[in-house]
């Protein structure tokens, strides 16, 4: 299937808002000191505030990476992405096409100023154009992760999802998993967002970029001391390129630590910076088969495919 299929492509002539990458995502969980526990000792956020049902972490630079609150079940609740568009006019453009939006000025630490709508599945969607650091840079336990990278959600249509996010907020599609699985950029980085079909709308895994091949291996060898089991990894995957590991955290959360993801330097060459790990040069965004979901590595196991439904 060609990149120029309209099932792959939105009108980029009317799209909103330009996203420009992902800040960070809310998490609800029934056990907020297990969370911050995970997220400070094993993947190596900073705890920056705490409130009696809610906390703020960040990455050891201090930007926000993860907010936590305490409710009933654990979800996803709200990702963040910084854009490079006057708020208010944002909210204009919206309201032009019948989607609400609102402006909030208590979402997060750092973030003084945001506008908030919903993507088709609920999720709230806070965009920002300015923010601060939200804790001093800092040495930190775990993985010492870099960033929050990206977030995957089960849907019962991706294509109906990756619609909305190429129109409303100007992501572009990188690659597709036979017609499954969607990966979605918004600037260089592969992905920020996926979309993979299921049954059940919920969260699939989020994401964390470390430094390195080498940070890889030591995050490996911290699940192994800390008897936290490898659910898939370490793989090279398909699309991206990264090479990653997974885990699942206290809330069942799968998690993913990667590096070497690939990049896209320039939108109007339309192809990857050119990697020894590709197999096609120029490497460009394809559809794969899910026979190449990974370059190497072994295939996923059956708790890392819970709930996806690859075939419509």
């Amino acid at each position: 299937m060609r990149a120029s299929s309209p099932r792959m492509t939105a009108n980029m002539g009317n799209v909103m808002i330009q996203a420009r990458r992902i800040g960070h995502a809310t998490f609800e969980t029934p056990d907020l000191d297990k969370a911050i526990d995970h997220f400070t000792q094993v993947v190596g956020l900073v705890l920056a505030e705490r409130e009696k049902d809610r906390a703020y972490l960040a990455t050891k630079l201090g930007q926000l990476a993860v907010a936590l609150e305490l409710g009933a079940q654990a979800r996803c609740t709200r990702l963040s992405f910084e854009v490079d568009t006057d708020l208010a006019e944002a909210g204009r453009r919206l309201a032009a096409t019948g989607i609400a939006s609102e402006r909030r000025n208590d979402s997060a630490p750092g973030l003084s100023d945001v506008l908030t709508l919903h993507d088709p599945k609920g999720t709230a969607i806070d965009l920002f154009a300015q923010w601060r650091c939200i804790s001093p840079p800092t040495d930190v336990a775990g993985a010492s992760v870099l960033k929050l990278g990206h977030v995957a959600f089960v849907v019962n249509d991706p294509k109906a999802m990756a619609d909305f996010y190429q129109t409303v907020l100007g992501f572009r599609w990188s690659d597709w998993i036979d017609d499954f699985f969607v990966f979605l950029r918004c600037n260089a980085d592969h992905h920020a967002v996926n979309f993979v079909r299921g049954e059940q709308t919920r969260l699939h895994h989020f994401a964390f970029e470390v430094r390195d091949f080498a940070q890889l291996q030591n995050a490996c060898d911290l699940l192994g001391q800390k008897r936290i089991p490898i659910a898939w990894g370490p793989v090279r995957l398909g699309p991206g390129h990264n090479v990653a590991i997974f885990h699942r955290n206290a809330d069942d959360h799968m998690v993913e630590f990667y590096a070497e993801l690939d990049q896209m330097k320039d939108e109007a060459l339309g192809y990857w910076d050119p990697r020894p790990w590709h197999r096609e040069h120029p490497q460009r965004p394809k559809v794969w088969t899910g026979a190449d979901r990974s370059i190497w590595g072994l295939p996923p196991g059956p708790d890392f495919q819970r709930g996806e439904r690859p075939k419509a």
